[in-house]
């Protein structure tokens, strides 16, 4: 039996999964993952049912780490046949796979998707630069030459003329592809406009990895995979 990974590539190199349909036990296709994909995948789904006349697909939203994992746990009616994603599958997610006997896997990558820091529409204007979210929301930061823990608590410490403002995002959690994908575009790039931190990656991604990914605590606030209400809590807290 066929899988199908379905991607939709944030920004620059995200891609998705997707599966075919599973067993004759089951009379739907059933899809899982990035709350990325899942607007696009849940219109899918309803445009199948109206053309076909067949059951509409399951489409459910837990995130690309989250929907991988369900994805690759085995074979048969119990896992999906689709893995949405917002970014390729890692080679242990893969091995993870092979292990389950999850091995013809299709790879689709149905588009693009961007990566946005956004505010309250009345809040406070920032114009950030890569280099203020990574000494703002990384857990450590370069300071001085060497790698402490992150002091930073409002935005005008991180760079002069950002707002005075206690740094507080809302973002998705370490399930979520669109996490991964904005420390690698955002978090790393601007830990690299740092020579010191450069010359580590360079040298040693892993260990640049390491320093760099780790996101804060204190700063930055896991609000889930559901982006609508991510943006819902925006409102509230401008």
């Amino acid at each position: 039996m066929k899988k199908l990974l379905s991607c939709a590539a944030a920004a620059v190199a995200l891609s998705g999964l997707a599966a075919v349909p599973a067993n004759a036990a089951r009379d739907y296709v059933w899809a899982a993952g990035s709350s990325t994909v899942f607007p696009f995948a849940t219109r899918t789904a309803e445009n199948f049912a109206k053309k076909t006349g067949k059951k509409a697909p399951k489409v459910e939203s837990l995130g690309t780490g989250g929907g991988i994992k369900l994805f690759c746990g085995g074979l048969g009616e119990g896992f999906p046949d689709i893995a949405n994603a917002s970014r390729p599958m890692k080679k242990a997610e893969f091995d993870q796979c092979a292990a389950k006997g999850v091995k013809d896997i299709i790879q689709i990558k149905i588009g693009f998707d961007g990566i946005v820091v956004a505010t309250d529409k009345d809040g406070a204007d920032y114009n950030f630069k890569t280099e203020h979210l990574y000494l703002g929301l990384a857990k450590q930061v370069l300071k001085g030459g060497q790698f402490v823990a992150n002091p930073y608590n409002s935005w005008d410490d991180v760079g002069a003329g950002l707002p005075g403002n206690r740094i507080q995002v809302y973002g998705p959690p370490p399930t979520s592809g669109t996490r991964d994908a904005f420390v690698e575009l955002a978090i790393e790039a601007g830990a690299r406009k740092f020579p010191t931190a450069d010359a580590i990656r360079s040298d040693n991604e892993k260990k640049f990895k390491q320093l760099v990914d780790p996101l804060r605590n204190d700063g930055w606030i896991d609000a889930g995979e559901n982006d609508n209400a991510i943006v819902g809590t925006l409102t509230k807290t401008p």
